[in-house]
């Protein structure tokens, strides 16, 4: 592979306004709504798009983007398949990271916490949300599970479009839903040049009057 890329001389210098303890505000979502505004506004690709990384019981980990769909005070909600690999995993391990790679703000955002099923009424409200189309694809995909190809992907899908043609109601499958993650820690990670990054971690704790105190992390 002689005419490969080079992977090791990829570098970039970044420079950003340096990020300070009496910048933040008392609790990480305060500071979360602050970053993903910024996101928001410079026009990232889906800056709700996060890294969901889980990990079965004897520690073997699994990571994939799925896009954020809520979050406010008690955390950050996203939904699936409970049947998927990760739902499976967060079923049995309900331990979990969440990733924000805001690249082109040299920005990331780091959460690690506990996740809990969210009320099937909140599932189903959301799910009407959702474009008709992918309505049906969440029927129609057995997510995580071995298929013999495409063409039965696209059968099933074109079943469930006949069934319910556009503009009927179609019905929340009940192997689908949302989590919570309630954070314990929420890093935000801001890029220097001479890899000098801020990183400022927010950690529970019930001896501060916020329920949070913030450490400053080596980078």
């Amino acid at each position: 592979m002689t005419d490969a890329l080079d992977p090791a001389a990829m570098r970039e210098q970044y420079r950003s306004t340096p990020l300070h303890e009496t910048d933040l505000p008392a609790e990480p979502m305060e500071q979360f709504v602050h970053w993903f505004k910024d996101a928001a506004a410079g026009h990232l690709h889906e800056p709700n798009a996060m890294v969901v990384s889980t990990a079965t019981p004897d520690g073997r980990p699994s990571s994939r983007t799925v896009l954020l769909k809520h979050f406010d005070d008690r955390g950050f909600v996203f939904y699936t398949n409970y049947t998927s690999r990760k739902g499976r995993e967060l079923d049995a391990n309900p331990y979990v990271s969440l990733l924000f790679p805001w690249h082109p703000l040299a920005r990331q955002v780091i959460v690690a916490g506990t996740v809990a099923r969210v009320g099937r009424d909140e599932t189903a409200a959301y799910f009407r949300t959702r474009p008709h189309g992918s309505q049906l694809g969440a029927w129609a995909s057995p997510q995580s599970s071995v298929i013999p190809s495409r063409q039965e992907l696209l059968r099933r899908y074109e079943e469930l479009e006949a069934r319910y043609p556009a503009g009927q109601q179609v019905p929340v499958p009940p192997e689908w839903g949302g989590y919570r993650v309630t954070p314990e820690t929420v890093e935000f990670w801001q890029g220097h040049e001479n890899r000098l990054h801020d990183r400022l971690r927010y950690v529970r704790t019930e001896d501060e009057p916020a329920g949070w105190r913030v450490e400053r992390l080596s980078p």
